[in-house]
């Protein structure tokens, strides 16, 4: 016996070791060679990297740094592409490796169509960076402007249509070897900031009641009370900043995509503020510089969000991005002399060490109210979010043990749910659909081949290997398992949250009813057919001098009998 066991641990070590020489296969599977022969010829060896709101202000000074640096290929996401053009001529980029693409914010449509389109033109080289910069600023106007699905256009653009367009990349983003989604926050988003806590209006989701109630036209506001321009973009930025580390919670350890938003400083000259009236657009800007020290140049700017892109130490995920060159005190007579570029916390200045993971606002990590933010988002946008459920590895031994794992918990799980369906909401009983019931069938059928073959030998060697169940791990039980008809979940009522008048339960009429018994006896019949024609050997028990199939016990019984039964060397 300790012989025969010793021999099965050697065998099955021996097995998981000579797996070990695939962990650095790399399968090309068919056609694979063609589409990276176009990605080679499209891209060479460069990052892609999705930009949006590419033709102006910090989008446009962002791209020139990423083409500068020639790591990357950009694609300028934009709703205005000669304006593009123009902007990509004037600024000599290298066409090469920038291709604009029309994406209008104000839209989902648009969205979807655009990430179709990029789709189709990266092949499948996997995205390696979505940098969520576009946003438009409507602090002047008295009454909210919609967008085409009927969402007030600030939180749309900046927000709404961002989160759509990540549920969509995602998966694709999975497959790159350093991805990374960042968000263009903003000190007006947190309010333990002098710029977001002392300035009114303040960035405040509230309870999110007017994302609750739909956030269509007449809504304006996340909250859901009456619209403001300015708040509405602050909120906005609020929104990103949020989703940012509920994103990083949700899926940065399950896909490595790297999730981080910043603030790379106010830049009071960009075109932000075109609809700001005149006096500000002129005025601001040397506040910014000579009195609070907070200006920061577009060029500047760029060069902070290109550092996040590219910085190797920003690969870290759940970060909000800032930058501190030094202290502010004392500046008046420096600030004129230097034209206000000089250091200061979220100022100008400071280069490419001087950033800094800062601290985010209680709002801002309200993880609560983040979720909600997410659940709400879904239902405004109608995004649909890759299912991620397991850690990925590179190993190619754990995918394939994961491929069947994943198969045998399926199987197990609709077991479960035959025999015990679960409750809608409304009380009614779950039914599996008829995709499940066809699974059903299949199972049935594959399983009872793979038990009385395979599954045989497989009990057998486990039997002999591990031996009984001891009689303590059995024992221990407080109480004994009461009857399936005492489970309360057979007879629990659900309350819903809808008022009574409104919910109506419709029982199940004569043909529904009808047709469910069919579809029941129809997979009986079906089993039972496949079954006596594949186990018919089995039925031979019911005829005339028919042999019964021995059991597993029988068997190991004749196999022990056998082996005492051979003489040893000693006794020849």
């Amino acid at each position: 016996m300790r012989h025969f066991q010793t021999t099965l641990v050697v065998m099955l070590v021996s097995s998981s070791q000579a797996f070990q020489f695939m962990s650095n296969w790399k399968i090309t599977p068919p056609g694979d060679a063609e589409k990276q022969q176009k990605i080679k010829e499209k891209f060479g060896d460069k990052k892609l990297v999705v930009l949006t709101g590419a033709s102006s202000g910090l989008g446009r000074k962002t791209a020139q740094a990423l083409l500068r640096s020639g790591d990357y290929h950009v694609v300028g996401a934009v709703r205005d592409l000669d304006k593009m053009d123009a902007v990509a001529e004037i600024d000599g980029f290298n066409m090469n490796n920038f291709t604009p693409m029309h994406l209008e914010l104000n839209s989902f449509e648009s969205v979807h169509k655009f990430c179709e389109e990029l789709k189709e033109f990266k092949v499948e080289k996997p995205i390696d960076r979505l940098i969520c910069n576009a946003g438009i600023y409507q602090p002047s106007l008295p009454y909210a402007k919609w967008s085409a699905d009927g969402h007030e256009q600030t939180m749309q653009v900046n927000y709404l249509s961002h989160f759509l367009m990540i549920s969509e990349l995602l998966e694709d983003m999975m497959k790159a070897a350093d991805p990374r989604v960042i968000m263009v926050g903003s000190v007006t988003g947190n309010d333990n900031t002098v710029g977001g806590g002392g300035v009114y209006p303040i960035a405040d989701l509230k309870n999110l009641d007017g994302f609750r109630a739909g956030f269509d036209n007449p809504i304006s506001m996340a909250d859901g009370y009456g619209f403001d321009g300015a708040k509405a973009y602050k909120d906005s930025k609020l929104c990103l900043m949020m989703m940012s580390n509920v994103l990083h919670s949700k899926f940065n350890k399950l896909t490595g995509i790297a999730f981080s938003s910043i603030y790379p400083g106010c830049i009071a000259e960009s075109p932000l503020f075109r609809e700001k009236r005149e006096w500000f657009r002129k005025f601001f800007p040397v506040f910014m510089k000579y009195i609070t020290g907070g200006f920061v140049s577009e060029q500047e700017a760029g060069q902070r969000l290109f550092q996040v892109a590219h910085d190797p130490r920003c690969s870290k995920s759940g970060v909000y991005w800032s930058w501190n060159g030094g202290p502010r005190e004392n500046r008046g007579l420096e600030a004129l002399e230097k034209g206000g570029q000089i250091s200061g916390g979220g100022g100008a200045g400071g280069g490419w060490d001087s950033i800094f993971e800062n601290d985010q606002s209680g709002k801002v990590n309200n993880i609560e109210l983040g979720i909600d933010l997410f659940k709400l988002s879904n239902e405004i946008t109608g995004a649909e979010w890759p299912d991620v459920t397991a850690v990925r590895s590179p190993c190619p031994t754990l995918n394939v043990i994961g491929a069947v794992s994943k198969a045998m918990i399926e199987k197990e799980e609709l077991k479960r749910m035959v025999e015990r369906p679960g409750l809608n909401e409304d009380g009614t009983p779950i039914r599996l659909t008829k995709r499940k019931r066809v699974k059903r069938v299949a199972q049935k059928v594959v399983g009872g081949v793979f038990r009385q073959t395979f599954g045989r030998v497989g009990r057998f060697a486990s039997r002999r290997l591990l031996g009984r169940i001891p009689d303590t791990a059995k024992a221990g039980s407080f109480q004994e398992t009461r009857a399936e008809e005492e489970n309360k979940l057979l007879h629990q009522t659900v309350t819903s949250v809808v008022p009574k008048a409104e919910v109506q339960e419709q029982p199940a009429t004569p043909e529904e009813t009808k047709s469910i018994i069919n579809l029941k006896a129809d997979e009986e019949m079906i089993h039972k057919e496949i079954s006596d024609k594949i186990f018919s050997e089995y039925n031979q028990s019911s005829e005339p001098n028919g042999s019964n199939m021995k059991s597993d016990s029988q068997l190991i019984e004749e196999m022990m009998e056998i082996k005492e039964n051979i003489p040893s060397k000693s006794t020849v």
